[in-house]
């Protein structure tokens, strides 16, 4: 997969152009399916779910003008037949996967099978937003854990390098400032990005760029 790791969604315009240069066509001209699953792992998110998914949330994903958008929840997956799901995702040109909780996400995304797709979907663009990315991390940190798995920990997919720290300095995150960050990347044991809500990273083929009109630091482990 080609990923789009976002903290804040598509918000600007570098962050678009580097979705449009992924998709290789115009977003006009591509499929799409929203993920919400993560905010289901979180308390009162219901109408912030049907934002996401209506695209009317101040975080961009949905209403970014896509040919078509469709919706994939992984917690009902085990109930329905593979036949019914699989060659849609296959098919899809964008995967918009929602923030919330990233322990309950990594939990959803392996028992529905989803995370098993994903090394055959070498040109589906992953759009992550918030736990959306981060859940592509080795691990996130003890500061992000909430919804808890069965064996405990902080692990995630794995399937990049590094750890994610999102919504950097936003007012409306107060425990997300740079010093927790600081804190929070002294802990992880793989490199870490602290992104604000104008920060992106992209990830094709393995290599990792940073897409920003904002700030965001990076935090070595060697």
């Amino acid at each position: 997969m080609k990923l789009l790791l976002t903290s804040g969604g598509v918000s600007n315009r570098s962050i678009r152009d580097a979705l449009a240069d992924l998709l290789g066509k115009p977003i006009a001209e591509s499929t799409a399916l929203c993920i919400p699953t993560a905010m289901y792992g979180m308390p009162g998110t219901a109408v912030m779910t049907w934002r996401q998914i209506a695209g009317q949330s101040p975080t961009p994903m949905v209403e970014l003008g896509w040919k078509s958008v469709g919706m994939l929840e992984l917690a009902a997956l085990p109930s329905i037949a593979e036949e019914h799901w699989v060659p849609m995702v296959r098919e899809t040109d964008a995967l918009l996967v929602c923030g919330g909780d990233v322990l309950y996400l990594n939990h959803w995304m392996r028992t529905s099978g989803l995370a098993d797709l994903f090394p055959a979907l070498s040109e589906t663009v992953y759009v992550g937003l918030s736990a959306g990315s981060m859940v592509m991390a080795p691990h996130v940190g003890e500061e992000f854990v909430g919804w808890q798995p069965a064996t405990g920990g902080d692990a995630a997919l794995g399937l990049v390098g590094f750890s994610i720290f999102p919504h950097l300095d936003n007012v409306m995150c107060p425990d997300n400032t740079t010093a927790h960050a600081e804190e929070w990347a002294a802990k992880v044991p793989v490199p870490g990005y602290a992104l604000d809500d104008q920060s992106a990273i992209t990830v094709v083929d393995g290599a990792v760029e940073v897409v920003s009109e904002g700030n965001w630091r990076y935090f070595d482990r060697s």
